[in-house]
């Protein structure tokens, strides 16, 4: 197990992010998790500790740059996951994870998190218009487009313009402190070392493995429509979240130009891990060659510090 590091003052500057700005992020993360149907208690944890960062009067970033992720931890609804997420701001301008989602959420799911779209309105937006971002829908919303939609009166309109103003001013407010801070940061920072034992066991995956793959075939996971490689925008890919043995596991089949290329995609198994700062990724895939055909093998197991 990686304990945390505490960085040395000379390499600790953060850029100056504001409680709003911290708990701006961890409510964009909480809504983009909401509209692809995650784990309820985490999407709480993220709103919640978002109330608590918003709440204080001294700035968490200011908290963490005096007694690290250990006094973080002190603060009502901030654990281990969100102070490393709260470190993980002050120290690089961004969240990794808020990045992922931005990708990997569907336009659907995405116009979800607009108040006054639902998942109707949503499915309107892209399949009929074309639409696929927010910027684009703000331009839909001021320039007549989205009255030429069913569902969309003066009201409505007038409600997603705002409110899309809103996102969009936040989402550029903090791309502008990230790169203030990339350009700001010292050159040399120090790296945490993965403890490469620190991983599942080879035993535990397959294990994990072969759950998903019953409960996918038995349709009893949440399916979600993944936005690359799904020009029909089908909400076709299973995926399962769960808690094993201290780990916590995220798993899905993997969406990538090659498994589609051999139509492997019900096949390769996409396992992401994670133990506090120890997370990693791996693939499982049936074996076509040497004496292992036949057999599930797990590829490119390799943890990486979070």
């Amino acid at each position: 197990m990686i304990q945390t590091t505490l960085f040395p003052d000379t390499f600790r500057q953060s850029v100056s992010f504001s409680n709003d700005d911290v708990a701006d992020i961890f409510e964009q993360v909480a809504d983009l998790l909401a509209a692809q149907d995650d784990d309820f208690y985490r999407i709480r944890a993220y709103r919640r500790g978002a109330r608590a960062v918003r709440s204080q009067i001294q700035l968490v970033t200011g908290i963490f740059e005096q007694e690290g992720t250990v006094g973080l931890e002190k603060l009502p609804h901030i654990g281990r996951k969100l102070a490393l997420s709260i470190e993980e701001i002050a120290q690089t301008g961004e969240l990794a994870l808020l990045e992922r989602l931005l990708i990997d959420v569907s336009p659907e799911d995405l116009f979800t998190t607009v108040p006054g779209i639902g998942q109707v309105l949503a499915r309107r937006i892209y399949r009929k218009l074309g639409i696929d971002s927010l910027e684009a829908l703000e331009q839909a919303a001021h320039d007549g487009t989205l009255t030429t939609l069913p569902g969309f009166g003066r009201g409505r309109i007038q409600l997603v313009q705002a409110t899309l103003e809103t996102m969009l001013n936040k989402s550029s407010h903090q791309r502008l402190k990230a790169r203030r801070w990339q350009q700001e940061k010292p050159k040399l920072k120090p790296q945490r070392q993965p403890d490469q034992a620190a991983k599942p066991s080879i035993e535990l995956l397959l294990e994990i493995d072969e759950q998903y793959r019953y409960l996918a075939k038995a349709g009893q996971l949440r399916m979600v429509t993944p936005r690359r490689f799904n020009p029909e925008g089908k909400r076709w890919l299973p995926v399962m979240q769960m808690n094993k043995d201290e780990w916590s596991f995220n798993v899905l089949f993997s969406n990538t130009a090659r498994s589609h290329e051999l139509n492997k995609t019900h096949d390769w198994v996409v396992v992401n891990y994670r133990h506090e700062e120890q997370q990693g990724q791996c693939t499982i895939v049936t074996e076509t060659r040497g004496e292992q055909k036949g057999d599930r093998v797990v590829r490119g197991s390799a943890a990486i510090a979070a």
